[in-house]
């Protein structure tokens, strides 16, 4: 990548608590380029006004439906964006965002969330063998997860 060239993040999640957390990232993306794709929720167009959001589909958790509409509204907002980088903290909506963004050589990085500490998140399965940075929050993780990063808590 050009070292001159202006990074895009693709910041995506559930709202809620991972909504949050990503957010809380806010001096790693404020600078940059960026867009987050996210539940069409009160909570999100609240902590995300002003901001550049696309609404994904839900309830996502083990929905086949979801996954489907989720991984078409991936493709459609990854190759209208094209973001260098992204970021989440799950939940299942990440899964297809970062599948189709490999494909389109983004780099990957996913942060197991704080509360889940000796066993992994279904999200966090699905995509520990092709994120670029797995980070973790504890190092108990580090177990669940052996080529992560802990970082520490992110609160």
């Amino acid at each position: 990548m050009d070292k001159n060239k202006k990074i895009k993040v693709c910041l995506v999640g559930s709202s809620g608590g991972h909504l949050t957390h990503l957010y809380m990232l806010k001096p790693f993306w404020k600078d940059k380029d960026h867009f987050w794709v996210t539940f069409d929720k009160e909570d999100a167009r609240s902590l995300l006004e002003g901001e550049k959001m696309y609404r994904c589909y839900y309830p996502t958790n083990r929905s086949l439906k979801a996954l489907i509409k989720n991984t078409k509204i991936a493709w459609n907002v990854l190759y209208k964006e094209k973001p260098d980088l992204i970021i989440s903290c799950g939940a299942a909506v990440a899964v297809p965002f970062f599948y189709i963004g490999k494909m389109m050589g983004a780099k990957l990085v996913y942060i197991e969330v704080f509360d889940r500490i000796d066993k992994p998140t279904m999200t966090g399965k699905m995509v520990y063998t092709i994120v670029d940075k797995f980070v973790v929050q504890w190092e108990e993780q580090k177990k669940v997860y052996p080529k992560a990063i802990n970082l520490g808590s992110i609160f």
